[in-house]
């Protein structure tokens, strides 16, 4: 463009013209100054436009053109300064959100975690005590051995005594004997009133002054009767025998001692009481009270008694015996089926 004036006329030659002119472009080192002015303003909207340094003068107005506000835009995008974005309402809701978040997150951790490890903690204690317990029991633990000799005798002193263990024993046994014997005469009366029976007993005969053996016997048993005593007894074996056979076939009944029904030792008791020897309900008893002889002299109407006290009968001679067997059983004689006996004899 030409100007047709004078010096004077001109605007770029004359600085103090006063009019409205046109910018000079900037330099690359102005625009670059500029861009770094507009990056350390952190609150700046915009990168503002490089321009020259301000004189004293008002900024003239037609530096404000279009012209110079698209270059200084088009500067600015070269350089990376871009216009800053308004926060969103989104933006804002997760700035919001965060510390919320964290907070409900570190509340849930305290309550969960925190009381778990006070617990595991009181856990850890109550063992460490109980283990501290124990060891000082194992320490403190004493051994010492007793003797033998110690539970041998009763003993006592300043007003205590203990009891040996042989005494113990010897009472725990006899209260054992004596509940059996009970259970065991229980079981006999059981079992006795179970027969009906209204005839004599061996007590009745027993009390009567006369044996009743003439007034109930049969004709052989009359002979019987009268034949001569065995040797130092006041009766007649042959007599018992006879008596003895008048219950053949009486059946067994355990604790029996009637002819409703006999046990092996109530058989014996019942037919010697018709003689005038009393006798208890027991193997043991009367084989105690009874006189042991040979074999070789004993007689039909002595006692067989086996050796452990376990059964008698009648000896019938010949290796045989009539007695009153087992349940289910009947008063019979039969072979002695065991050499583990012995004959014993009433009234000498």
């Amino acid at each position: 463009m030409t100007y047709t004036g004078t010096a004077a006329d001109d605007p770029t030659a004359n600085p103090t013209t006063t009019g409205d002119t046109v910018a000079a472009p900037l330099t690359r080192r102005a625009a670059r100054e500029a861009a770094e002015r507009a990056a350390r303003r952190p609150l700046a909207r915009t990168a503002s436009a490089p321009t020259a340094p301000r004189t004293s003068a008002a900024r003239p107005a037609a530096a404000r053109t279009p012209a110079t506000r698209a270059a200084a835009t088009r500067d600015g995008r070269a350089l990376g300064v871009t216009r800053a974005a308004a926060p969103s309402a989104s933006s804002r809701k997760r700035r919001f959100m965060a510390p919320v978040v964290l907070a409900v997150a570190a509340g849930m951790f305290g309550t969960m975690a925190v009381p778990a490890a006070f617990a595991t903690t009181s856990t850890s204690q109550a063992g460490a005590a109980q283990t501290d317990a124990a060891s000082d029991l194992t320490v403190q633990a004493q051994q010492f051995d007793v003797s033998a000799a110690a539970g041998a005798a009763d003993t006592s002193r300043d007003g205590f005594s203990a009891t040996s263990t042989a005494t113990l024993e010897a009472q725990a046994a006899a209260k054992a004997a004596a509940k059996a014997a009970a259970e065991l005469e229980a079981a006999r009366a059981a079992k006795a009133a179970e027969y009906a029976y209204d005839g004599k007993t061996a007590e009745d005969y027993l009390a009567d002054d006369s044996t009743g053996a003439a007034t109930t016997a049969s004709a052989a048993d009359a002979a019987a009767t009268s034949a001569a005593p065995a040797a130092g007894t006041p009766f007649s074996l042959p007599a018992v025998v006879a008596t003895a056979k008048q219950y053949i076939g009486t059946p067994y009944v355990f604790g029996g001692a009637t002819p409703a029904g006999f046990d092996c030792s109530g058989y014996v008791m019942y037919v010697y009481a018709q003689h005038g020897i009393s006798l208890a309900h027991s193997v043991t008893l009367q084989d105690q009270v009874g006189t042991t002889i040979p074999e070789s002299e004993a007689q039909p109407g002595d006692v067989v008694v086996f050796n452990d006290d376990s059964h008698d009968g009648f000896y019938m001679g010949n290796g045989m015996i009539m007695d009153a067997p087992k349940p289910g059983g009947s008063v019979s004689i039969r072979p002695i089926w065991s050499s583990n006996y012995h004959i014993v004899r009433f009234g000498i």
